[in-house]
């Protein structure tokens, strides 16, 4: 089963400090969240983080996830959604400098024998509120 985001949702995504938090699944089954910048390419989200990060390790091992994306107490969506793929470096490096500028306003610096992934998350269910 697939949803899909609309214009709005990624205008809400996308927008310039909105910060989400990402649920992900530990190995012993029990709920890790964490906030991370996003964003959306009109059909899926795009997560992109460091390997071997406890959400990176989670996401290879078990594609469920849940994201909620708030720009205020009364304008939010959730979505419960699937990893349906991966994209490594060199792009994903590009992704997380265009992230950097998006939310801060300067380029990203690299880490030293840091990785980049991006994680494409097809939604599979979305609430929506707004007041």
């Amino acid at each position: 089963m697939t949803a899909e985001l609309t214009p709005d949702d990624v205008e809400l995504v996308k927008g310039n400090t909105t910060y989400a938090t990402l649920v992900t699944i530990n190995e012993d089954g029990t709920a890790q969240a964490s906030i991370t910048w996003i964003d959306a390419d009109g059909d899926d989200l795009l997560i992109n983080t460091a390997e071997g990060r406890v959400k990176a390790r989670n996401l290879h091992r078990d594609p469920r996830v849940a994201v909620l994306v708030a720009a205020d107490p009364y304008r939010w969506i959730s979505i419960n959604g699937t990893v349906v793929g991966t994209t490594p470096e060199p792009r994903a490096l590009e992704h997380i400098d265009e992230l950097k500028r998006r939310y801060d306003g300067e380029p990203w610096s690299p880490v030293q024998d840091q990785v980049r992934v991006i994680f494409r998350v097809r939604p599979d269910r979305i609430h929506r509120y707004e007041d």
